[in-house]
């Protein structure tokens, strides 16, 4: 009786997925990019690539339940340490800017939650929005190691908070529409509407929607944790799906209530959320009141998340990599057990991210512009999830599990490459600006900020082993 209270339920696992796959943000970003059509790439992305991607992170997860599950040993297992190193590295460079942009909206939502508008981005200088969002960044630097398991339950309130609220945005928007002044602001509304343009900007794009329901991989570990992992996880990730698709699809519908697709604000994607609630809450006569509630659910959030990050993926390198590809007074850590210059190296390289976007025209187009950079990067990373499966199913006979995804191999093994070409196609063509017009001055600044990104971020860990060589020879 007493082991059974270990296991964890199929749908327990599945709303602890959830969390960390899909967040209100991640619609507005997408629906920014394609309008009305994002709701087709939904269906099409969810049930076509998240089931697969997620039932392989299950087996992956089984696979190497001994060493936790973590991206990097499994890439480890597969291929040997100096390929398991190097996927820590990308994992952790992807991170950069992510915990950058997560500082950046901690400034955003302090601006709404102060001014009650977006006025903010008019009044505030480029250089002094990357100060700030540096400042923030710093301090959580410091005060995360005091505050960090405080942060982690706020950041797990906040993350159900936030669920809550993107849920009450639908079901308030749908029950607007059989009010008396009820209407759609996306008109006309047909079929046509719903469906994506595809054309190069499409493309772009795709990168984008990835990085939006990517992170089942940090629940992988719990399938073993399961009572009959063979049916219950993908019941779990069948649940995840459909949640996923209500969410995004309702979601996208709702933003096409109160905006119209076909003539979309240019700072949607800094913005877009603190409109949506503010426009919810004029119809409803109830002033800023929604908008304030969710501004300080989300600055509430990021300051968690940005802290719980800092930490985490710090950490995650310097003990999740062999140690002779890095310098030693890189993983060295203090009499407190912190990662001090691997804290520095983190900050360093933020830094130099903020200094990049520091030239564009405007605030607007830094966001934007960092948003985009996470669209390349993150979905890079993802690659490594889909090389490691094909690996295994290469070899299943030593890679054995309780829990198979496909039991026939070959199935097994195109599928893999489905999903790996699809998150390579949508690396390499991420790449390209979304929010510039083509052939524009800001098209070929921001298209050269994406290639200098990421030639420092990736570049580094080719060169990190190469010290820690010559460091090991002198």
């Amino acid at each position: 009786m007493e082991e059974k209270k270990k296991f964890i339920s199929w749908p327990v696992l599945a709303l602890m997925s959830f969390v960390t796959v899909i967040g209100f943000d991640d619609i507005i970003y997408n629906f920014a990019n394609q309008g009305m059509g994002v709701i087709t790439s939904w269906i099409i992305l969810l049930l076509l690539y998240v089931i697969p991607y997620s039932l392989m992170v299950g087996q992956l997860g089984s696979v190497f339940n001994h060493e936790g599950g973590g991206l990097s040993s499994w890439v480890r297992g597969t291929s040997g340490d100096r390929l398991g190193y190097f996927t820590a590295w990308t994992y952790w460079a992807a991170s950069i800017p992510y915990v950058v942009d997560t500082a950046n909206a901690v400034v955003v939502g302090l601006g709404w939650l102060i001014n009650g508008n977006d006025s903010m981005e008019d009044t505030m200088s480029n250089s002094m929005f990357a100060l700030l969002t540096f400042v923030i960044f710093l301090a959580f630097i410091f005060l995360q190691r005091h505050f960090k398991k405080s942060l982690e339950v706020l950041s797990t309130l906040g993350g159900g908070a936030m669920f809550i609220l993107s849920i009450l945005f639908v079901f308030m928007t749908f029950t607007s529409l059989f009010m008396p002044n009820g209407h759609v602001e996306t008109q006309p509304m047909t079929w046509r509407t719903l469906l994506p343009k595809f054309d190069l900007h499409y493309l772009t794009t795709i990168g984008l929607l990835i990085y939006a329901i990517n992170g089942a991989e940090l629940v992988a570990p719990f399938v073993t944790r399961m009572k009959k992992p063979t049916r219950d996880f993908p019941r779990a990730m069948v649940m995840l799906t459909v949640m996923t698709i209500f969410l995004t699809v309702f979601g996208s519908f709702s933003l096409g209530v109160f905006f119209d697709a076909h003539h979309l604000p240019n700072n949607l994607k800094m913005n877009g959320s603190y409109y949506a609630f503010q426009r919810l809450g004029e119809f409803y006569h109830l002033g800023n009141t929604l908008m304030y509630v969710f501004a300080v659910t989300q600055i509430i959030y990021m300051c968690a998340l940005l802290a719980v990050l800092l930490d985490a993926m710090t950490r995650m390198l310097i003990s999740d990599t062999g140690k002779q590809f890095l310098p030693k007074k890189l993983t060295k850590l203090n009499a407190e057990g912190l990662p001090i210059n691997g804290y520095i190296l983190t900050t360093s390289l933020s830094a130099f991210i903020l200094l990049l976007g520091v030239f564009l025209p405007e605030m607007n187009d830094i966001f934007n512009w960092l948003l985009n950079l996470n669209g390349i990067i993150s979905p890079g990373v993802t690659c490594w999830i889909f090389y490691a499966f094909i690996r295994i199913r290469m070899d299943s006979h030593k890679f054995q599990s309780d829990y198979v995804f496909i039991k026939n191999d070959r199935r097994a093994i195109f599928v893999g490459w489905w999903c790996l070409i699809i998150t390579i196609l949508a690396t390499v063509f991420g790449i390209l600006p979304q929010d510039a017009a083509y052939g524009s001055s800001l098209f070929w600044h921001e298209l050269i900020l994406n290639i200098v990104g990421i030639v420092v971020l990736i570049g580094l860990g080719f060169v990190m082993p190469a010290l820690a060589k010559r460091e090991q020879q002198v």
